[in-house]
């Protein structure tokens, strides 16, 4: 019986580099997002590539109406998840704090913080009956606060806290939670931080080899392959050409 992996943000970047990944080794996959039409697409991609079955749930983990209906209606078949990667976040502005958006910073709190809340609480049943591993994708963001971070930077902070809390909660009932921080990966994230500007964006990455999407992919599968003695509890991940948040070696 193959296993099922539950993919959050799956339609770009890390969600989707996960989802190719852990289809290349045989899972089935349960993709989540709001785009519709990105979910269906990659399902024919996946089906296609590796004979594998995927089934789609749209949602916006911001929502808690939306994510407990959509799990809610998960088919029985679906419901022996062995892997959750809470993936879906987003950053919005690099402004500082005196002039950035308060409906921004909601966006960010509601999507990085209460959305995976919101997934893992309503998936917590299944997740105490298969001893489902679950892995949050964080960000050096929430380790080293940095200028005009400001509010993304909280909710990746918060991220690491409730991570930590879910391992020591979590601990007497044999579910391991891996925290993933990477670096810089370029992927939509710059995007839809700079709201479109494609010059700014693509100026993040100019002068260095950042991370892939699929760089991450492989740290996912690598934390989710270990004996079932073994626990990866956290993982920081950088381009060689990073140090911290803050030092970069640019050409």
């Amino acid at each position: 019986m193959k296993k099922i992996a539950f993919i959050t943000g799956a339609t770009s970047g890390i969600g989707k580099a996960c989802a190719n990944t852990l289809a290349e080794v045989g899972y089935n996959l349960i993709l989540c997002g709001r785009r519709y039409d990105r979910l269906i697409e990659l399902q024919k991609e996946l089906n296609q590539q590796y004979h594998i079955d995927v089934h789609c749930l749209t949602f916006d983990v911001q929502h808690q109406s939306e994510v407990e209906k959509a799990i809610h209606e998960i088919p029985e078949d679906w419901k022996t998840i062995d892997v959750l990667i809470n993936n879906a976040g987003l950053s919005l502005g690099r402004d500082n704090f005196s002039d950035a958006s308060i409906p921004d910073w909601e966006t960010m709190m509601q999507t990085n913080v209460m959305g995976v809340i919101y997934v893992t609480k309503a998936l917590m049943p299944l997740l105490l009956q298969n001893k489902t591993h679950i892995v949050n994708i964080g960000s050096i963001a929430g380790k080293e606060i940095y200028e005009n971070g400001n509010a993304y930077c909280a909710s990746k902070a918060a991220l690491d806290a409730l991570s930590k809390s879910m391992r020591i909660d979590l601990l007497s009932k044999g579910i391991k939670v891996t925290a993933i921080h990477p670096g810089a990966v370029e992927t939509e994230f710059s995007l839809v931080r700079y709201k479109g500007d494609h010059e700014k964006a693509d100026a993040v990455y100019n002068g260095f080899t950042p991370l892939s999407g699929n760089d991450i992919a492989q740290t996912v599968l690598f934390a989710i392959s270990q004996p079932n003695h073994v626990c990866i509890n956290e993982l920081t991940v950088m381009p060689t050409a990073q140090a911290s948040a803050f030092h970069f070696h640019k050409k």
